[in-house]
């Protein structure tokens, strides 16, 4: 993994739900859409406005990217490949899923940690506060906004467009 002194978040390795080690460098040139999710939550439904959104923009050059997380009410339990069924089963997920991580604390991954440097939350915070909180990425790796849980991904549409 890679320092959090990074000029864009190409920088950063990460591990797909299938193990294998991805670089965000395949993505340059990409609108990135980087959110953390869990399978138990309140906001669990939002997958279906994210594969939406996927699907809307993909062609376009819109991908994707959901990290479970359970660091948020033990809300993203199982393993790996219970997670991907139960986002393929229930909501029809296709874009790229990637191996459960922490988003805060002293094990928070290194993505996660310049991400939220790079854009704080509400009233300035950079903890992440709960399961589905996007980063939109424009397409020269640089975080351009940051979006809490309660914005639902249509809502997000538009900016996607316009990074497009």
């Amino acid at each position: 993994m890679t320092s959090t002194k990074s000029n864009s978040i190409y920088q950063f390795s990460v591990e797909d739900i299938h193990g294998k080690t991805i670089s965000l460098d395949q993505y340059k040139g990409k609108v990135l859409l980087i959110v953390n999710t869990a399978s138990e939550c309140g906001f669990t439904k939002q997958y279906e406005g994210l594969e939406e959104l996927w699907q809307q923009f993909k062609d376009e050059g819109l991908v994707v990217l959901g990290f479970p997380c359970n660091q948020f009410g033990e809300q993203e339990p199982g393993s790996s490949e219970s997670i991907l069924n139960f986002c393929q089963v229930n909501f029809g997920v296709s874009f790229p899923m990637f191996k459960k991580i922490e988003v805060n604390g002293k094990n928070a991954h290194p993505l996660f940690q310049y991400l939220k440097n790079e854009a704080a939350g509400l009233l300035g915070t950079q903890k992440i506060k709960w399961n589905f909180t996007k980063f939109l990425i424009d397409s020269e790796g640089q975080v351009f906004k940051r979006f809490g849980s309660f914005t639902k991904p249509s809502i997000i549409s538009k900016k996607v467009k316009s990074l497009l």
